[in-house]
């Protein structure tokens, strides 16, 4: 005589009758395509333009002085910082380049803020750039879901502090690294 099962019993043992479900954070809803030949071409040149900038910082000997590194590429030195005894809103940028591409992020830091938050755009957009060139699927669309306010205005806030951190360093001779 035949034992007659719990039908709820017999559905978790019996998994082919058991509904797979996924979440809907899991499913892709559209996946993006593949970008045309151009646009790749674009992220190629991001690319090569992005290790460019982060190879000639790697050449260059960093500055002690917290400024005037450019001057290794044959660059005068900065006529703002000659006439107003303040440096200008770029001044450290090569050396906190070249500070950062050798793994000194303190340093790279401490000299010029903003230029260590533009060593590392750099770094991360050669390899979107890259990425883009090789798979052809955009990278951008990260940027699509936050909004530009919530990191335009943080960028341009932290440049305008970054400028007056370079302006106080200078004025109280804490720029050398």
């Amino acid at each position: 005589m035949r034992r007659q099962v719990c039908p709820l019993l017999q559905r978790l043992v019996n998994w082919r009758s058991v509904a797979v479900v996924i979440p809907h954070i899991f499913v892709r809803e559209n996946s993006a395509p593949v970008q045309s030949p151009w646009i790749r071409l674009m992220g190629f040149g991001v690319a090569a333009s992005c290790l460019t900038i982060l190879c000639i910082a790697a050449l260059l000997t960093p500055s002690r002085r917290g400024f005037g590194t450019h001057t290794g590429l044959g660059l005068p030195q900065c006529e703002f910082l000659a006439r107003t005894g303040i440096p200008c809103p770029s001044c450290g940028m090569t050396t906190s380049f070249a500070w950062f591409v050798r793994g000194h992020l303190l340093r790279s830091f401490y000299v010029q803020p903003m230029g260590f938050i533009l060593a590392g755009l750099a770094y991360c957009s050669f390899w979107g750039g890259l990425y883009l060139a090789i798979t052809g699927r955009p990278v951008y669309r990260v940027l699509w879901i936050i909004p530009s306010r919530y990191y335009v205005v943080p960028l341009l806030a932290w440049a305008m502090l970054a400028w007056a951190w370079k302006i106080f360093s200078h004025l109280h001779g804490l720029e050398a690294v």
